[in-house]
């Protein structure tokens, strides 16, 4: 009911082909740059009725929302290409605000005059400005809470008042699993992500506890493979080091696998300025 037009006005997408470009005025979602939405898809070239010509005008009537800042610049660029123009809240005055001003939130609690007040929606500093505003027009501090994911607010036929917290994470979905990712696997993924993973395998004797050999060493994700072959040579000179004490070989697993970490670690990070996950595996022969 907020748009009242005379028939014909309003079409569906693929009846936009029989009017001229000039004549046809497209409203889509996407002002924030989401993948799936149709402006973004419409920039990526992939809308099925829908196709950027030379000398459209697109206006984002918005502001990126914090952390969509990327999403919206890849739209408008790829618009852009196609050769569009683009009109957004940093070259016009063409953002449209979808919230309430002060002076309207102020004649809302005027008319309400709330009991207690909490604010919702925004950054942290917009619901400690939103409280403010209610104190502004009455609403006693000690009435108003501002509330962060996880605070509890325990309303009864007494009153209403702050009671603990409750856990608020994330809720990571790994596969058939749901919630129960580990911090440690977490850890190793971001590490393997960022600078890769160095396996270090030692052939050892199962009767004697001798290393036989020098170990193997593969790496992934942890140099370009001009350079591997060369590092990964010194690497295997450094664990013989290591991990010699002189005698008949005999080790002590614990302890050479911890002495086997520190080593490539230091190693590969004076080499790289990278710390790969380093795993040391001793394989009985």
């Amino acid at each position: 009911g907020y748009l009242d037009a005379p028939p014909g006005i309003f079409m569906a997408p693929d009846e936009l082909r029989r009017l001229p470009p000039e004549q046809v005025t497209i409203i889509a979602t996407g002002s924030q740059g989401e993948p799936t939405s149709v402006l973004a898809r419409i920039g990526s070239r992939d809308h099925r009725q829908i196709r950027i010509i030379p000398g459209d005008t697109v206006v984002l009537s918005s502001t990126p929302i914090p952390g969509n800042e990327v999403l919206v610049s890849r739209t408008i660029d790829n618009l852009f290409r196609q050769g569009a123009r683009v009109l957004y809240s940093a070259v016009a005055q063409v953002h449209v605000h979808g919230h309430a001003s002060q002076e309207e939130l102020k004649l809302m609690l005027s008319l309400l005059r709330p009991r207690y007040f909490v604010p919702v929606h925004g950054e942290y500093r917009h619901l400690v400005l939103h409280s403010q505003l209610a104190a502004a027009v009455g609403v006693p501090p000690e009435q108003s809470f501002v509330l962060v994911d996880g605070d509890v607010l325990e309303i009864d036929a007494e009153g209403a008042r702050m009671d603990g917290k409750v856990p608020s994470n994330y809720v990571y979905v790994d596969g058939v699993r749901v919630g129960h990712i580990s911090n440690v696997v977490l850890r190793d993924r971001r590490v393997l992500s960022r600078d890769g993973i160095l396996l270090v395998v030692l052939a050892v004797d199962k009767q004697t506890g001798h290393v036989i050999g020098r170990p193997d060493v593969v790496a992934r994700g942890v140099a370009d493979p001009g350079e591997i072959e060369g590092l990964l040579e010194r690497t295997r000179d450094a664990i013989l080091k290591a991990i010699d004490h002189g005698g008949d070989g005999m080790v002590e697993w614990g302890f050479v696998t911890a002495k086997i970490k520190e080593t490539v670690a230091r190693l590969v990070y004076e080499e790289t300025k990278r710390r790969p996950l380093i795993l040391p595996v001793p394989v009985e022969v």
